[in-house]
């Protein structure tokens, strides 16, 4: 597991199914909020992510939001309609609550994967946190290509 690279890339979080997740043998999904399940500072859910979300929940893999975003009422007020347990001004790449919330899921490492849009952030705090990191593009980069 090199620290310089992602470990699997995807274009959209709708991509990282839960039966990619099962073939990854993966029980709990640390992600990313702002540009990776929807567009930073978007109070509205994108198309498909209540159903991405309850297919999680029914395949038994735990799912925690891990935000940079400060604002604790954006993040709290965009997780509690799914029910989603979350962190905020996380600080990533700062790894303390990536590791403090697979704890908390009582999940192993080999177990848990980090999910964001950032190299530099998401996945860099999952090596940090001696997990795997896996990147989806830019949520709002996504977005436009797809109005082409």
């Amino acid at each position: 597991m090199s620290i310089l690279r992602t470990d699997r890339k995807f274009d959209r979080f709708e991509d990282v199914t839960p039966e990619v997740l099962k073939a990854e043998n993966v029980k709990l999904l640390l992600c990313d909020l702002d540009n990776t399940l929807t567009e930073r500072l978007s109070r509205e859910p994108v198309d498909g992510l209540e159903e991405w979300v309850k297919s999680l929940n029914k395949a038994g893999i735990k799912l925690v939001i891990i935000s940079n975003n400060i604002f604790k009422k954006r993040v709290q007020g965009f997780c509690e309609p799914y029910n989603i347990s979350c962190v905020w001004w996380a600080k990533k790449p700062m790894s303390v609550h990536l590791t403090q919330a697979r704890k908390v899921a009582g999940v192993p490492k080999k177990n848990t994967v980090m999910l964001g849009d950032k190299w530099s952030t998401d996945v860099l705090a999952a090596k940090f946190a001696g997990i795997r990191g896996w990147k989806v593009e830019h949520r709002k980069s996504y977005m436009k290509e797809q109005e082409k």
